[in-house]
């Protein structure tokens, strides 16, 4: 469920204003800062204490390139799904080794790889810095005004902290603004590969199979990460409880939903309906038409292209789901809820003079939204191609950095240039005849949507074919290499204005019409929808009190849930699934694609206890960026890893239904019974398991 957490701005902007949603049944992404305490004791009595929380917090890994994870051993032993590793085992791979089809044991730590550019975080501490953010909006600006106060206050908080502590420092929106919060995180870079089996394996089923169940994926990957050379010493890690969950038992995910849009106004629903969604599916769609054009060229070129067609693949049937879901139903009961916090605004004098005329802001400026967004994507030479991004980047930050901390653009502050210069100068590797058909792709989109005669496409294409700009500047370019990233990000904007490469002038022709779509977004949209939203925030704070959970915005939110069935096609899905549906499954296709089995799982069936659980379901609310959270139950024991959700939790970007949204998992028998009689790491499992 590896729904795209590399959004464009109109959709990072929902994920920046996270609204909230009052919470019901086991509905809820919930805050460590304000855990459902009350509800779970009054539903399942149990109420876990401060020191059950701080231990869950601490053994949860945030993926920053799309994921969560947990420590499951004192010894810095990660788990995350096997999609969620999929970029690095890509990465990891050459022509001649391929550890995304074969997979990769290490059977000593001296053999384990290290990952090109993965940082995992942990969140080490919570502050609410809501008071300076908000206090730095004077009476008289404007929201323009507003706008820059609030991102110059929080950008001299992470500063400060990041000074002050050492730990990645970001302030995080909650509540459409309603609050802000300090997350610090203690981070690690020095991470490195232990185990994964091979993709077939672990996506059993292919793209028919995703978003379903009964399921019968092996979706995991352990990774291990490294302080000073050395395997770290993680004092906070989940215990392994190999006998997994019991139907009807209670169970929770730690994780990091990626972004959620319940708390959305219905202006802002009905621009995500009737703009954004089509702008987007058309593009996704579109990319994995000549993504698997250029797959069909070659083995290498399959190899090259195939985790960017699985996340596309993943995103288009994720947002499609999600878009069917914005239906007359959705919108008449976001419409109610709407239309009752809005009469309770009104029948107080004070609320309506102070929230009143929010919702009619927004709706004003969302309007707006829509042709700006179908612009801004459009005039980008980096929504697809690796090259053109870093391209990009260097060039804006070699701006950005000799400009005042507070007014440079996010992603491009003191406290975030560490983490740029991490992914700028990634020793991944780049390859030109994929980047260049990335890149064709993407220009041709452009020339289709915004025609020959906008302003954009006469500067980068020049009356010349998208086919042959691509050409010229992918062949001409060293952006592949990282030395030469490198030198431009030291040398500063001396050494990217001086420069002849074809990709960097290209960037530096773009970046004009970068910066002011940037500007018409935020001076139209981005900071009338700040203030107007904070109003309705603190109107829902004054109606009905901290009782709801914001919005997801890609941090570390606790979910709860039992592990269930639920009705589906007439009939009823088990909680879980078994290795005997896994072989089932298989010889109903006769072992073809993309039903196979792998050779050592034929070769061994008959060591495998096919009882064993495999796969199970939860009610548990999820979304996409929550793929690699652990399933823990009461004692905060690991007993399974989210991998999916069902084709019902689709809706769950804009609403929870308890009776058919489920959350897929991997049970935790499974993953050590296969380590165990099919990959023969025996070591691996003992060291899960604490033995």
């Amino acid at each position: 469920m590896k729904r795209s957490l590399f959004l464009p701005f109109a959709v990072l902007l929902v994920l920046t204003l996270s609204g909230s949603t009052i919470s019901v049944a086991d509905e809820g992404m919930w805050t460590f800062d304000n855990p459902p305490l009350s509800k779970l004791r009054d539903k399942y009595g149990f109420s876990p204490s401060q020191q059950w929380l701080d231990h869950v917090r601490l053994s949860s890994i945030r993926f920053n390139d799309g994921g969560s994870g947990s420590f499951v051993s004192p010894n810095g032993l990660a788990i995350t799904n096997h999609h969620v590793a999929f970029g690095q085992l890509q990465k990891l791979s050459t022509a001649q080794r391929d550890y995304v089809r074969d997979g990769f044991y290490a059977r000593t730590q001296g053999e384990e790889l290290k990952c090109t550019d993965l940082e995992l975080n942990v969140l080490v501490s919570l502050e609410n810095v809501t008071a300076r953010v908000q206090g730095t909006v004077k009476p008289g600006m404007t929201e323009k005004q507003a706008l820059d106060a609030r991102r110059a206050e929080q950008a001299k908080i992470q500063k400060e902290s990041l000074d002050a502590t050492g730990f990645r420092s970001d302030v995080v929106s909650l509540y459409h603004g309603g609050e802000y919060w300090l997350y610090r995180y203690k981070k690690y870079t020095d991470i490195r590969l232990v185990f994964a089996p091979e993709q077939q394996t672990a996506f059993f089923g292919g793209d028919p199979d995703n978003f379903t169940y009964p399921r019968f994926d092996l979706d995991f990957a352990i990774l291990r990460a490294y302080e000073n050379g050395r395997p770290a010493v993680t004092k906070d890690y989940l215990r392994w409880n190999a006998k997994g969950a019991a139907d009807g038992e209670l169970v929770f995910v730690s994780g990091h939903p990626g972004g959620t849009d319940r708390g959305l106004t219905v202006a802002q629903l009905e621009v995500e309906h009737d703009a954004i969604y089509p702008i987007n599916l058309t593009r996704y769609k579109r990319e994995l038409e000549a993504l698997r054009e250029y797959a069909s060229r070659g083995q290498e070129q399959k190899r090259q292209a195939a985790d960017t067609i699985f996340g596309l693949e993943n995103t288009v049937k994720a947002f499609t789901g999600e878009y069917n879901g914005m239906d007359k139903n959705l919108f008449e009961k976001k419409r109610k809820e709407e239309a009752e916090l809005r009469a309770r605004v009104a029948a107080n004098a004070q609320w309506q003079k102070d929230y009143g005329d929010a919702w009619d802001a927004i709706e004003t400026a969302s309007k707006k939204q829509g042709d700006l967004y179908k612009q801004q994507v459009n005039r980008s030479i980096s929504t697809m191609s690796g090259m053109a991004r870093f391209a990009r980047q260097i060039v804006v930050y070699a701006t950005e950095i000799k400009t005042p901390d507070a007014q440079r653009i996010d992603g491009y502050h003191d406290s975030q240039t560490d983490e740029l210069k991490f992914y700028l100068l990634s020793p991944a590797p780049l390859y030109p005849e994929f980047e260049e058909a990335l890149l064709k792709e993407s220009l041709q989109q452009s020339l289709d949507v915004l025609g020959p005669n906008d302003p954009w496409i006469k500067t980068v294409l020049n009356g010349r074919k998208p086919a042959d700009v691509a050409a010229e500047v992918i062949r001409g370019t060293k952006m592949a290499d990282p030395a030469f990233r490198k030198s431009l990000v030291d040398g500063g904007e001396a050494a990217v204005n001086a420069s002849n490469d074809p990709l960097v002038v290209l960037a530096r022709k773009v970046d004009p019409f970068f910066r002011e779509s940037r500007k018409n977004m935020e001076d139209q949209v981005e900071s009338i929808v700040t203030s107007a939203s904070e109003k309705i925030a603190k109107a829902r704070f004054a109606a009905y009190g901290k009782s709801a959970y914001p919005d997801a915005t890609f941090t570390l939110r606790l979910t709860y849930g039992t592990v269930q069935g639920y009705p589906m096609n007439g009939t009823k899905a088990p909680p879980h699934t078994t290795f005997y549906g896994l072989y089932d499954r298989s010889f109903s296709f006769d072992n073809k694609p993309p039903f196979n089995l792998m050779p050592r799982f034929l070769e061994r069936k008959d060591k495998i206890d096919l009882a064993t659980p495999l796969n199970f379901v939860a009610s548990l609310d999820i979304i996409g960026g929550n793929s690699g959270s652990p399933v823990i139950n009461r004692n905060g024991e690991f007993v399974g890893i989210i991998f999916d959700g069902n084709i019902e939790s689709l809706t769950g970007n804009f609403e929870y239904l308890e009776e058919t949204n489920r959350a897929v998992a991997v049970h935790s028998a499974a993953i050590i019974e296969v380590l165990r009689k099919v990959y023969d790491a025996g070591t691996l499992a003992d060291e899960l398991i604490g033995r």
